[in-house]
């Protein structure tokens, strides 16, 4: 518990260093999300903000430094077991079966951790869902596969979402779904961290903005402290 704020510690990153290879991309991260937070990992192509998700998930080639998740050291977990622990992993790609049906991409991934939403839960977040739940992969929309990719972890109980550039190259009407769909599982208790290049979306979900720059974060930015840094985030995200 944070007794300061009174808000209970969920996500806590200490000194982070991920290789590729021999590639050091990530130099040091020091990070923390509360629980019931969202936060965005912000900065321009290239910054370390996917590959700091990856870390999370152990999903580089090698890595130091500390991941506590909810009091627990997973730094030297393998990655099927840090699912276990209630994490939950949208990557960019959406990794979506062409070959299976809505339905049965959705009850694919295994039950992980007690309290995932059930079917009817999910079809009720996203109708879109429901309404193509027979049809294959390959005639989802792109708007409709990342419903379908974050609907798939909402359902095996994980509590930590790492949600890996989820707007991107969908029409505006899906991106203010998706931002409605996050505001409502940040109400349910989610704990998000959010990789986004599209920061007008960000900006309004996220209780606080981490500014990454060539491996390193640069800048931390509240919520309430943003107006006076637009300006300076604009400059440095190119945005």
């Amino acid at each position: 518990m944070n007794s300061a704020t009174g808000k209970t510690e969920y996500l806590r990153i200490t000194d982070l260093h991920s290789y590729y290879g021999e590639s050091h991309i990530l130099h040091g991260i020091d990070m923390k999300v509360d629980k019931g937070e969202c936060v965005t990992l912000l900065g321009r192509n290239g910054s370390g903000r996917s590959t700091t998700l990856k870390s999370i998930m152990g999903l580089v080639g090698r890595r130091s430094g500390s991941i506590m998740l909810n009091g627990t050291e997973i730094i030297n977990v393998p990655t099927h077991k840090i699912a276990r622990h209630g994490v939950g992993f949208c990557p960019e790609e959406r990794a979506i079966f062409s070959s299976l049906s809505t339905e049965e991409n959705l009850t694919l991934a295994p039950i992980v951790a007690s309290g995932g939403m059930t079917d009817d839960e999910i079809y009720e977040m996203f109708p879109n869902l429901k309404e193509r739940r027979n049809s294959p992969g390959t005639k989802l929309s792109g708007g409709e596969q990342q419903m379908l990719a974050m609907a798939r972890i909402l359902r095996t109980g994980a509590r930590l979402l790492l949600l890996d550039e989820i707007t991107e190259g969908l029409a505006p009407v899906i991106v203010k779904k998706l931002g409605e769909i996050i505001t409502e599982l940040k109400k349910r208790g989610y704990t998000i961290v959010l990789v986004e290049q599209n920061f007008r979306f960000a900006a309004p979900l996220a209780d606080r903005h981490y500014v990454l720059e060539h491996g390193e974060i640069i800048e931390t930015i509240s919520q309430d402290d943003l107006p006076t840094k637009m300006e300076w985030l604009q400059q440095t995200l190119g945005v």
